[in-house]
């Protein structure tokens, strides 16, 4: 496994994305056990930016905004973390801070996903609405 960058053995850094935060909401899926239990011991990370867009998804009104809601709690549960980039786009910067920090990320946007294992970078995405699987870069 990997050493994150304070030197905790075995210990991967994993970044959420706003559709992962959003899965519980949307489609009941505990995403702290399920990654427990597909990379063991983990420390989770969500960009800053990442809870800027829930916030504004949360203002809105039905399905999505309450899923935003339900996102931005679990959020909490995660050290939330500037993006230090100056990307105009979230994805942009997720995908940076994966590379310059070794993570693995969680998403269910196919066209991230996509843009992460093309640069070799382990994705975790949904699979069949009910749980979620490892797919290596």
């Amino acid at each position: 496994m990997a050493v994150d960058r304070h030197g905790s053995p075995d210990r991967v850094k994993v970044l959420l994305d706003a559709n992962a935060l959003m899965m519980p909401g949307q489609f009941g899926i505990d995403i702290y056990d399920e990654l427990r239990m597909l990379v063991g011991d983990y420390d989770a990370v969500t960009l800053e930016d990442v809870v800027a867009e829930l916030s504004g998804l949360a203002r809105g009104r039905g399905k999505d905004a309450a899923a935003a809601r339900i996102g931005l709690a679990m959020a909490g549960r995660s050290t939330i973390v500037p993006s230090m980039s100056d990307r105009r786009y979230v994805d942009e910067r997720m995908v940076e801070y994966a590379e310059r920090e070794g993570c693995i990320v969680v998403t269910n946007d196919r066209n991230l996903r996509k843009t992460l294992l093309r640069l070799g970078i382990a994705v975790v995405t949904m699979r069949k609405q009910k749980t979620l699987e490892l797919i290596r870069g």
